[in-house]
């Protein structure tokens, strides 16, 4: 069963009304998309929220309650506070189920690589997240992509990802998404002296000064 949020359409306003509706535990909205009039919403920003933090995120699909329609949309776009993370605006974008639409959906890593587990090597995750294009049904929560045969020194680009029916890539192919990296001279010579640091401290013996005259044997001139 398909998600739907309470909405009320409002009349376009300025920065007052828009923190007015902030105040009342709401949030401003625009819905729009291909061949349809913008329209102005108010919406429950607790409602926004609870979509936001689903497993599925923006890619959320949802209904708005606009009495008389009931479109289908998702979270083109949002506004949030910096310091206080309150929600300040959101921008919905009406879909058709039958009409595939692009969007960004992350990328999930899953195991060990043999050249950080072996070889000393750690991992680089370069690119998080790919453009794909597909019909709104076939949107994965996320892609996985499997590092556990990765060795030192070789990496997957986006070209490597596995095909999946009815998804269209849309990313670079030569965007780099993950690597495994050998540690930088910097640091394996940061790594030794640190080691021969405490390796001389434990082996330094005690010295016990003596006054001349305490067992020391006499200088003498021949």
């Amino acid at each position: 069963m398909s998600l739907t949020i309470k909405a009320e359409k409002r009349d376009a306003g300025g920065k007052n009304a828009a923190r007015r509706i902030r105040r009342e535990g709401n949030v401003p909205a625009i819905l729009y998309g291909p061949d349809v009039e913008n329209i102005s919403l108010v919406l429950n920003k607790r409602d926004i929220f609870d979509i936001l933090k689903s497993e599925t995120g923006e890619n959320t699909i949802f209904q708005v309650d606009l009495e008389k329609d009931k479109p289908e949309v998702m979270i083109k776009d949002y506004q949030q506070d910096v310091t206080t993370d309150e929600i300040l605006h959101v921008d919905l974008f009406r879909i058709s189920m039958d009409k595939e639409i692009r969007v960004t959906v992350p990328i999930v890593l899953t195991g060990d690589p043999v050249g950080v587990k072996t070889e000393g090597g750690f991992v680089e995750f370069v690119t998080r997240e790919v453009e794909i294009e597909c019909l709104p049904r076939d949107i994965p929560d996320n892609i996985e992509v499997d590092i556990r045969a990765l060795h030192l020194n070789q990496s997957l680009k986006v070209e490597d990802l596995a095909q999946m029916e009815g998804v269209e890539m849309i990313s670079d192919p030569n965007a780099m998404i993950v690597m495994v990296e050998a540690p930088s001279v910097e640091e394996e010579v940061e790594e030794v002296l640190e080691e021969e640091e405490i390796m001389a401290e434990g082996d330094q013996p005690e010295v016990i000064q003596k006054e001349k005259g305490e067992g020391e044997p006499k200088e003498t001139k021949e």
